[in-house]
């Protein structure tokens, strides 16, 4: 039998789906509606949302190649400094993004560490992005593997395959629920990455100028038509991410 809530609390509650809502509306009932196709399309938008794709998506590939193991390292093997490695995974989620995009510089810049030479380049921002990524795919496949039963991984070796062939044809099947969920997640966290990316790979129409750049340059410049056109369209990808997600979730709780 359900309670009624203290009033105080869904107050409380009230105001925070509000506070969180209404930003929303004003976007929408701000958008120039009657205008909006011909806003999007436009070369300088065209071009800034296929960078945000291929960057986004590049990001996604070396997350899912680096990040993969990772997790499975984390969730399988106990190993010296593995609260260490966990703890410095996470710490792009908490970090200003701008901070990491100083530290990628200082890294992988022209004088940094590893002098790559990606800096203001594309590939400096499928780094970035990644950078700011990665932790989400790599929690939420940590995660899975951690409540996946070991017997099925067990049998497999029992009848001869290795542990590649075990993770590969086993492992990844099973926890494929978490590691689509954490994929998305990590892609759309790519594909609205600005800090980092503004910082590390710079604001270069055409080379790196993402759609969030694209959407400060237009407020920066006088057009808050544009802005606010390409920003429905950054709300309408997170929604259908949001969706994606919630079917995912759905399937692991089943």
């Amino acid at each position: 039998m359900s309670r009624r809530p203290p009033f105080s609390l869904a107050a409380a509650a009230t105001i925070g789906v509000a506070f969180l809502v209404l930003p929303l509306i004003g976007l929408l009932a701000k958008a120039p509606w009657s205008d909006l196709p011909a806003l999007i399309t436009s070369s300088e938008a065209d071009t800034a949302l296929r960078l945000s794709l291929e960057c986004s998506l590049g990001a996604l590939a070396l997350a899912l190649v680096t990040g993969v193991p990772l997790a499975w390292l984390l969730a399988r093997r106990d190993f010296p400094g593995k609260s260490a490695v966990r703890a410095l995974v996470t710490v792009p989620l908490v970090l200003p993004p701008v901070v990491g995009g100083v530290a990628l510089l200082f890294a992988f810049g022209r004088r940094g560490i590893l002098p790559l030479h990606i800096a203001f380049t594309t590939w400096g921002a499928v780094a970035a992005e990644a950078f700011v990524a990665m932790p989400f795919l790599v929690l939420a496949v940590e995660g899975a593997l951690r409540s996946l039963d070991e017997r099925y991984e067990d049998v497999a070796s029992t009848l001869g395959a290795g542990p590649l062939s075990t993770f590969r044809r086993v492992t990844l099947p099973l926890v494929g629920p978490g590691l689509a969920a954490g994929a998305a997640l990590a892609w759309a966290r790519a594909l609205g990455e600005f800090g980092a990316t503004i910082t590390f790979a710079g604001n270069l129409p055409g080379t790196t100028q993402t759609l969030p750049l694209h959407i400060y340059v237009q407020l920066q410049s006088g057009h808050p038509e544009a802005a606010i056109a390409a920003s429905v369209l950054m709300l309408a990808v997170s929604i259908l991410v949001l969706v994606a997600l919630r079917g995912r979730w759905r399937v692991s709780r089943g």
